[in-house]
């Protein structure tokens, strides 16, 4: 089932984390955050929101990360019930992708939670004060990848941010499969 967050927060500060990458080192958000703008993305390996978009999600890092933008991927989906979202998985996605940010692994789930992640792609814009200016979805795509002539809603958001500091006031929210949220003890 589907699943929209909510509409953008202006202003609400980001969450500090320490994650292990896919890399083997571990990234705080003080190093992930850019000069102009930072990008925290929920992701994972499984869902055909985020497959469709994969290719522009990565080709709108690399173009944000030339504008002063911090990128980083998050994956926090219970790997016992969907082991391609684990550890390896993120490692073997990453290398065949050659992902441009850090692909982070949130085990214990701590951080989507204190995030408000809900879904997969879900899309946090902060500006350089890390205060969130963007909360809205990559593009029109969907389960199937649009046409190649859509509106970068992403990018074109966060160029704004980090060119006047302030996000677009409307906004349309991500759509995605629901994280996959480990039983609670």
């Amino acid at each position: 089932m589907a699943v929209s967050p909510p509409v953008c927060d202006f202003g609400w500060t980001a969450p500090d984390f320490a994650l292990p990458g896919t890399d083997g080192k571990t990234h705080r958000l003080s190093d992930i955050r850019g000069p102009r703008g930072t990008l925290v993305m929920f992701i994972c390996n499984h869902c055909p929101y985020v497959l469709a978009v994969r290719d522009r999600l990565i080709r709108d890092a690399r173009d944000l990360q030339g504008l002063g933008i911090g990128v980083a991927a998050i994956c926090s989906n219970d790997a016992s019930a969907y082991p391609e979202d684990g550890i390896e998985g993120m490692r073997r996605v990453a290398e065949e992708l050659d992902l441009p940010f850090p692909y982070l692994h949130d085990e214990d789930q701590s951080v989507a939670r204190a995030y408000g992640a809900v879904c997969t792609p879900d899309f946090f814009g902060f500006d350089a004060g890390m205060g969130l200016q963007y909360r809205g979805r990559l593009d029109a795509s969907r389960k199937q990848a649009g046409p190649p002539d859509l509106r970068r809603d992403l990018y074109e958001a966060m160029k704004q941010v980090a060119e006047t500091g302030h996000g677009p006031a409307e906004q349309i929210p991500s759509m995605g499969c629901s994280i996959k949220w480990k039983d609670a003890a």
